[in-house]
């Protein structure tokens, strides 16, 4: 959600935001409550990288979430056989401690990718959105990506539905997390 989407949550979301990094011990537990790490894909995180992958028009789109030592990723849309990565040095991991969505509109002139290897390797990333997934309770677990080759500049809507379905991300692992504490 962009500032100003909802004005009567911005208040309230905003008080709840955690000052935290990727390595915070807290965060990195709140990761783990949800149980959903080194598990099969849920088919509905991979219908959620999908639409990203539409809504940007981009051939890849993840759903990742940021542990102590690596970035696993929930979902993934146009990687076949990639389940994790490296936290360092890591576009998901300064993803999370933004407020807002992160975007990067030629990662081969932008002086925050520029030496990353995912844009000097086989890859070649060049364009990355990524929306932080943030917890009731204000953690940033993760983030909804989309990547693409080719560099390109999104549109104010596009970045904020990449945020509604980082939010969607967000209530989905909470009622998961419903569903784990009501039975056992």
């Amino acid at each position: 959600m962009l500032p100003g989407d909802y004005p009567y949550l911005d208040d309230a979301r905003a008080s709840r935001v955690r000052d935290d990094t990727g390595d915070d011990p807290a965060r990195v537990a709140a990761v783990r409550r949800y149980r959903i790490v080194d598990r099969p894909h849920a088919e509905e995180h991979q219908r959620i990288a999908y639409l990203a992958a539409v809504l940007f028009d981009t051939p890849i789109a993840t759903i990742s979430l940021v542990e102590a030592d690596r970035v696993w990723l929930a979902a993934c849309h146009g990687l076949p056989g990639v389940t994790e990565l490296s936290k360092d040095p890591g576009l998901c991991a300064s993803v999370i401690r933004a407020d807002d969505v992160y975007v990067v509109t030629d990662a081969a002139t932008d002086p925050r990718t520029t030496t990353h290897p995912l844009v000097r390797g086989d890859l070649r990333l060049r364009f990355f959105a990524a929306a932080p997934i943030r917890t009731w309770d204000g953690f940033r677990l993760g983030t909804v990506n989309a990547i693409d080759r080719r560099p390109r500049r999104p549109g104010t809507k596009q970045l904020r539905a990449l945020q509604h379905l980082a939010e969607v991300v967000a209530d989905d692992l909470e009622l998961r997390l419903i569903a784990l504490r009501s039975t056992g």
